[in-house]
């Protein structure tokens, strides 16, 4: 592979390129400042403005969301893996149906495997634009969004439809819904019984790792931090490792599977038969199935990554207690 074709694997992160009309919440105040990208597959998104920086089937998909101070993502659920972790700033992330479930902070390179089937939102508490990444299980991204009834209604009084087909209209712009298509409908209350609340107390200890107890881990070899052994639970459908200055190792890797490489922190020197490449903290790396690759601290000071991987698995189980 040439140094060319590679580096259109990378994305790096002053090209990401957002979308400020992504969901149903882009004109509801408290969530009318964030910006959502679409790095690696489809995405989830409402809009027919989402940029799709690298649209090549991975098993799963990398997307990030960039907030201002205050600004929040509403409540929402998933039928497949949602994984953040925090590359710049503060969040604070809530569950349950009216969003006081529970919650937990998270600060840089901490990293939240949020339980499927479970209505949860996040805030950016910090005092500078934060930016989260996610990892989103499957190559459809679980089929769109399921939004708690609130978030549709409160959509609907500042201009925005969901169609039940989860294409958004904005009525701001003379948008209407087309002939046939009706809107989406609401969850009953009968069907919101069906998705669990648990507790702060059941959800950190098993789905929340923290940066400086993964540098702790991954101090002689890569911690694994989802999947098979991982530090958190579950399978869905990608292993997540992270790595540090120690335990990267110098002998060239490969997986049958594609391999995305995230930077947290330090500049990376990614190696393969035909070139090499830096990485900085926000860039996202694309390394093709059964490509011999290294990757390796190039300066000196704290060096982290994630290093993500498809597996073939169900693409994220549901919540259990």
């Amino acid at each position: 592979m040439t140094p060319q074709e590679m580096e259109a694997r990378i994305v790096r992160y002053g090209d990401l390129r957002p979308c400020r009309t992504a969901f149903i919440d882009a004109h509801t105040p408290g969530s009318n400042q964030k910006e959502n990208f679409t790095i690696i597959g489809g995405g989830v998104s409402e809009s027919k403005d989402q940029h799709v920086h690298i649209n090549i089937p991975h098993g799963f998909n990398i997307g990030a969301a960039g907030q201002p101070p205050k600004c929040r993502n509403s409540l929402h659920s998933h039928r497949t893996a949602e994984v953040f972790f925090v590359l710049k700033g503060r969040w604070r992330f809530f569950w349950g149906r009216w969003g006081t479930g529970g919650e937990v902070v998270l600060d840089e390179g901490d990293i939240f495997n949020i339980p499927t089937g479970i209505f949860r939102g996040f805030e950016n508490i910090g005092t500078d634009y934060g930016m989260i990444m996610a990892i989103l299980g499957g190559d459809d991204a679980g089929g769109g969004v399921i939004w708690a009834p609130q978030v549709i209604e409160d959509a609907r009084d500042h201009g925005l439809i969901l169609s039940e087909k989860g294409r958004l209209y904005d009525t701001k712009k003379g948008e209407i819904l087309p002939e046939g298509v009706k809107p989406m409908p609401l969850l009953t209350e009968a069907q919101l019984k069906a998705f669990p609340e648990p507790a702060t107390a059941e959800v950190v200890p098993h789905y929340v790792a923290r940066y400086w107890d993964l540098m702790a881990l991954a101090d002689k070899t890569p911690a694994r931090v989802i999947g098979e052994n991982g530090k958190l639970r579950d399978k869905p459908g990608f292993e997540v490792d992270f790595i540090n200055r120690n335990s990267a190792s110098q002998t060239p890797v490969r997986s049958a599977h594609p391999t995305v490489l995230m930077p947290v922190r330090g500049h990376w020197r990614l190696g393969w038969d035909g070139g090499a490449a830096t990485l900085a903290p926000g860039d996202t790396a694309s390394v093709p199935q059964d490509t011999p690759y290294t990757v390796l601290p190039s300066m000196t000071g704290e060096a982290s990554l994630y290093r993500v991987v498809g597996t073939g698995d169900p693409a994220g189980p549901s919540w259990r207690g």
